[in-house]
């Protein structure tokens, strides 16, 4: 049989091998001027006045909620239909999650059900632009305006997507990314957060280096001097990883149009087969993070997890994203969450699979993909 196809992968070549190498060479393989640099053209890139680097997603997620102020007895609105990482960031502060569900023909939350959740203990708003696909940001920023709530975005998966021209990571208060292997773009394990307001800018870059401020006009008591003025953590970025995320934003424009070359084949393909797929709206121009189809169960005589089986013997690495995060063991011990309580997240979990995507699939495996899945679904269909 042939190697499996992975649901995702980095694109690495001569360029940011050469750009990682050099870094390795220099003086700074941490704390230097790679780190920066990488900042202010992500910053550029998106459309933001700031951005700071960070380890990974996860720290991005961390310190967003930390400059936006989010403590003991909040509450934050998002959805259960994400990584459990979009939720765990805030509950670590010791904020209560407040789900809603999300829309039947996305997977995106269900902006017109937020208002209903809304209390006086709700600090904030943490949206995910799903596969890619961003969230209607107006109709959030308008919830948000009217109540003096902060809009957090989880855009790991949205890097490069555009909402009503504008890029995502220039839109909401705080925006996330992450730079993991499967991503829009890579640094092995990395993340940024983007604002344009000076205030979150200063508290994520105190946050990132242990609480730790070091002010170079203050010499008085030595040029060594510094002071600990919050409760931070460690979560730099090292000179090695932002090279190559330099040298990897360099190529996103190609990475964007071959992910979406290969989801309007899909499209074209599967349009045939009982199974359904996001469309995007008008309004928005997706960097398409994954591809998911969600099976018409009534009309296949298997269930999801045999497809699912199937496919992987086949030779294609496909994956399910995600087990909602109100379905997980924590969630309902903790916060007595319960099967039922977001109906449109289970149902959607329950037939979502995601096929192989990543730029640098050959058209070869790309009709591999098509053929294999047309074959299976085919043959399970009643």
């Amino acid at each position: 049989m042939a190697k499996t196809i992975p649901y995702g992968r980095q694109w690495i070549d001569k360029k940011d091998i050469s750009s990682v190498i050099a870094a390795l060479k220099s003086d700074f393989l941490t704390q230097g001027p790679r780190v920066e640099e990488f900042e202010k053209l992500f910053a550029k890139f998106v459309g933001a006045k700031y951005a700071v680097a960070v380890n990974n997603g996860t720290s991005a997620l961390l310190a967003a909620c930390f400059a936006a102020g989010i403590t003991n007895g909040d509450e934050v609105i998002t959805t259960p239909y994400t990584f459990s990482a979009s939720v765990n960031c805030f509950v670590w502060f010791g904020a209560k999650p407040v789900f809603v569900d999300i829309k039947n023909n996305s997977f995106n939350i269900d902006e017109t059900k937020i208002e209903g959740t809304i209390s006086k203990k709700t600090k904030a708003l943490l949206v995910v632009d799903f596969a890619g696909v961003p969230c209607d940001y107006d109709q959030i920023k308008k919830i948000a305006k009217t109540h003096n709530l902060i809009i957090i975005a989880d855009a790991a998966h949205s890097l490069g997507s555009t909402y009503k021209g504008k890029k995502i990571g220039s839109i909401a208060d705080l925006t996330c990314f992450s730079f993991h292997p499967v991503k829009t773009i890579t640094t092995g394990e990395g993340g940024m957060i983007t604002t344009n307001k000076f205030k979150y800018y200063q508290k994520l870059k105190t946050f990132r280096t242990h609480g730790i401020v070091k002010d170079p006009k203050n010499t008085a008591r030595g040029k060594w001097y510094y002071e600990m003025v919050e409760l931070g953590l460690n979560l730099r970025l090292t000179d090695i990883q932002a090279a190559l995320g330099i040298s990897q934003l360099n190529k996103i424009s190609g990475f964007t149009r071959r992910r979406r070359e290969i989801v309007d084949a899909y499209n074209k393909h599967f349009s045939d087969l009982p199974v359904s797929f996001t469309k995007e709206p008008s309004f928005i121009k997706s960097t398409w993070h994954l591809y998911q189809v969600r099976l018409a169960k009534n009309l296949l005589r298997v269930s999801r997890k045999e497809v699912f089986d199937q496919l992987q013997k086949r030779g294609l690495g496909v994956q399910v994203h995600y087990v909602p995060v109100h379905l997980h063991p924590y969630y309902k011990k903790m916060f007595g969450f319960k099967r039922g309580d977001f109906p449109n997240a289970e149902k959607a979990y329950e037939e979502e699979i995601s096929l192989p995507l990543f730029p640098k699939m050959s058209n070869h495996d790309v009709n591999f993909v098509i053929k294999t899945f047309r074959d299976v679904i085919r043959k399970y269909q009643k």
